[in-house]
């Protein structure tokens, strides 16, 4: 695709942007009440601006302009934090993480896979050469200590000579055997055939009869032949099954490929020389313009002073460095402005003398008016529901202009390979320049207009400087003697390179899988909706989840403007059966932003840096690691060992609760800046005491066993991953109806056991079939609707599964919540 290309989606996906923004500034001065057409308007923004992101996403990898890759980028991420404020206004408004928008990907035309929520690519890209170092190192220390699984794994155990003869002496008599078997049955065979031909030509030959019997088994078998392809060719035309070649990779597909990685070296060379241009053309404007624009800033002032003079009778006082100098005087004026300015502040003190008499005692029954009518108007709005303001809908229409003034009508006939623009650096360096003058013209005005004063009023000067330079260093130390008591570093002397070499020894720093979100393989729920209307909540997809984790965990901690000013989420529990997937999530959130994965798991940390000192050392070693190589996870599996209502007695040794205390102290240090995200995994979340462990976990996921449709899409791609071969004789749809309640772990398990190397070869004579995969079934025992109501049940005591109980059952109204206050206190009251 051509760079001309590039551009009119880029161009098209702005139109699209700004017609969104110009609707979402509408609703936000309406105040609405019917629940039902909020969300439906809140789900069409957020689907509007998925799209939005999908389109940005793939023209900032793509296009090779750098100065407009700079403002993709900034648009860019503005509609992801736009997303996920979209994303909390509706879990607020529902009180559910999960929502369905069937209905209105209807109304828009749209196929559920574009509701997928797309991982920018820079995330890596930008950081590539970093992540990349970090794995060496990485793999160097666990290499040199030893830990490295994959070679636990081949290591050669040392055999006795005794044991080794015998190994060696019962594969050569194997081995004979096998050569004797083969020879005595060629031997048999030959005799075989002498006794055929002796019979046949005892036999007169028929050849009327044996022509006829090979033409009707020629016949037959040609017949066969065809029918079969025309079959073939009907379902094919039916759109039943794919045509032939479909999976194959085609060479256009081949070759698109390749240009995209030479685009990608382009977009490299333009950024490189894009940044020298930043500074060679600087330096030029210094030299030729320069002078002049210090001559001219010199003649303003000058201008100004001898105004003021004239206007008011005396001089100026010239504004302070930290004021920001004569720019507040001359930002964006004419003379003619700036002159108005100095008579309507004169116009201001003389006000403001007489109203400083009058004003001071008839003014408290008048605010106690304004309070009572602004409690009456908020009583009013909290009524109607109001869109939240928005931080990043300012950054997304600053933007917006932006493409608009310079870019949307913009010839760039000139520029066919797409490289910077000097005219466009030359305006923003301009004003650098201009700013950096304005500093040491400050100085020699200031100087200048003290001469002045001397000479023609011989004012003097107060001495005002040294009193607030006293102020400021006051204000310093309490500043650092503030710093001083809240950060005391506890391996000040130690490097983080160290720090990290000894976390990866202690198996607290492991290396993440190599696995993709699209890894996890699943369906969309297409009946959400629908059920919801009949008022049964409905189990979320494994595509539902896949997004939450991309809004939650992947998007956040890939971009710093999205972390810093998005809804901050904290932590992440994901609870669910063994077997769903829950710690291939967490290291596919590792994997698409680069992040380091830390292993604070119960099990893991036993016995490690013992007594309260070893924990703090421990906490503080990797909330540091985390914080100066960020992005960073911290995972703690089975997290409800950590939560124990009661430890049992063979756990004690582990101390599983070290970290029960510790994990709300470690979340509260934590800023927006800081790119850390504590992910818990547990499959028995109920033996955990509820309130400390829903204060830990900010958002909660439940990782449900997949649903008939993704159990078909499961079935078919992993048996595909692992070499097998799809035919009509093997029924996936049977498969995915029988295996109703197995997890994706049990699939893999299943599959990964029937197709052997041995089996992989023979499926050309002998195609797969559905009976193979389910004798292999009948050994493990699936995940019971018991055990998936008990996770429901459990998180209907949760704070969310509460809220949503309430507002199910009509309880969120005000009046609602005071009986059921009551009724507490009645039943308090009766038990006492």
């Amino acid at each position: 695709m051509s760079n001309a290309m590039y551009n009119k989606i880029w161009h098209q996906t702005q139109e699209a942007l700004n017609s969104l923004l110009d609707k979402e500034s509408e609703t936000m001065m309406e105040s609405q009440r019917n629940q039902g057409f909020i969300f439906q308007m809140l789900a069409t923004f957020y689907i509007k601006y998925v799209q939005i992101f999908r389109n940005l996403e793939n023209v900032y990898d793509q296009i090779v302009h750098p100065q407009k890759r700079l403002l993709i980028r900034k648009i860019l991420d503005g509609v992801m934090g736009r997303i996920l404020e979209l994303k909390n206004e509706m879990v607020e408004l529902e009180l559910t993480e999960f929502h369905y928008f069937d209905d209105i990907l209807q109304d828009l035309k749209l196929a559920p896979q574009q509701l997928d929520i797309p991982i920018p690519k820079y995330f890596l890209k930008e950081k590539l050469e970093v992540i990349k170092g970090r794995e060496k190192i990485l793999a160097q220390i666990l290499a040199d200590t030893g830990l490295d699984m994959a070679e636990k794994k081949y290591s050669v155990k040392s055999i006795p000579l005794e044991e080794a003869v015998k190994l060696i002496q019962i594969a050569e008599r194997a081995r004979q055997g096998r050569l004797r078997a083969m020879f005595m049955k060629q031997i048999f065979l030959q005799e075989y055939r002498a006794k055929q031909a002796k019979f046949l030509s005892e036999k007169v030959a028929d050849l009327e009869a044996a022509a006829l019997q090979i033409q009707k088994v020629w016949r037959g078998f040609h017949q066969h032949k065809k029918t079969e392809k025309l079959r073939q060719e009907e379902m094919i035309f039916l759109g039943m099954n794919p045509p032939p070649l479909f999976n194959e990779v085609s060479a256009t597909i081949i070759q698109a490929e390749k240009v995209t990685s030479l685009r990608n070296e382009v977009q490299m060379k333009h950024e490189e020389k894009y940044r020298e241009a930043l500074v060679t053309i600087k330096d030029d404007l210094k030299l030729i313009e320069g002078p002049d624009i210090k001559e001219n800033l010199q003649d303003q002032i000058r201008h100004w002073f001898i105004e003021c003079r004239n206007l008011t009778g005396t001089f100026p006082d010239y504004p302070h460095v930290e004021e920001g100098g004569s720019a507040i005087i001359f930002s964006n004026k004419t003379p003619q402005q700036v002159t108005e300015d100095i008579l309507a502040s004169q116009e201001e003190e003389e006000k403001n003398k007489k109203n400083k008499k009058k004003a001071k005692k008839p003014k408290k029954p008048k605010e106690d008016k304004e309070k009572k009518s602004t409690r009456e108007k908020s009583k009013e709005e909290d009524e109607g529901w109001k869109m939240s303001p928005s931080v990043f809908l300012p950054t997304m229409e600053e933007g917006n202009n932006v493409y608009k003034d310079m870019w949307r009508n913009r010839d760039e006939s000139w520029n066919f390979p797409q490289d910077h623009d000097p005219e466009l650096i030359k305006q923003e360096k301009r004003k650098e320049l201009e700013s950096e003058i304005r500093i040491q013209v400050d100085e020699l005005m200031r100087q200048e207009l003290k001469n002045l004063k001397l000479a023609v009023n011989r004012e003097k000067e107060q001495p005002v400087k040294a009193g607030k330079k006293k102020g400021g260093k006051k204000k310093k130390k309490g500043k650092t003697g503030k710093k001083g008591k809240k950060d005391t570093d506890l391996t000040a002397d130690r490097t983080i390179e160290s720090l990290y070499k000894e976390l990866v020894e202690e198996g607290l720093l492991i290396r993440a899988l190599n696995v993709n979100l699209s890894d996890y393989i699943g369906e969309y729920s297409y009946l959400g909706t629908t059920l919801r209307w009949v008022s049964i909540e409905p189990m979320p997809s494994l595509l539902d989840v896949r997004q939450l984790i991309a809004l939650y965990g992947i998007l956040p901690l890939g971009s710093a403007t999205v972390h810093e000013n998005a809804p901050l989420v904290k932590s992440l529990l994901l609870a669910g059966p063994s077997g769903v997937g829950k710690k291939m999530l967490v290291h596919a959130i590792c994997t698409e932003t680069g992040a380091n994965l830390f292993d604070l798991s119960a099990a893991n940390i036993a016995g490690k840096y013992p007594g309260k000192d070893g924990l703090q050392m421990m906490l503080h070693m990797v909330s540091k690691v985390a914080r100066q190589l960020q992005p960073s996870v911290v995972w703690i599996g089975d997290t409800e060992k950590t939560f124990y209502k009661k430890v049992p007695s063979a756990e004690r040794m582990m101390e599983p609760k070290r970290l029960k205390k510790q994990l709300p102290k470690i979340l509260r240090l934590l800023k927006p800046d800081d790119r850390i995200l504590i992910v818990g995994t547990t499959q028995r979340p109920f033996d955990a005491e509820l309130q400390s462990f829903c204060k830990v976990y900010q958002k909660i996921i439940l990782v449900p066993r997949p649903d008939y449709a993704s159990r078909f899409v499961l079935w078919k791609q992993i048996i595909q991953r692992n070499g097998g071969i799809i035919t009509n004789a093997l029924n996936i749809s049977c498969l995915a109806k029988v295996t109703d309640g197995f997890t994706q772990g049990h699939i893999v398990q299943v599959v990964k056991g029937v197709l052997t190397d041995r089996r992989i070869h023979r499926q050309n004579y002998k195609p797969l079939v559905a009976a193979e995969f389910v004798a292999a079934l009948t050994r493990m025992s699936p995940v019971y609707q018991e055990e998936e109501e008990s996770f429901k049940d459990w998180y209907a005591k949760t704070p969310m599964g509460k809220k949503r109980a309430l507002a199910l059952t009509g309880g969120t109204t005000e009046k609602g919540k005071g009986e059921k206050k009551e009724k507490k206190g009645k039943k308090e009251k009766t038990k006492k």
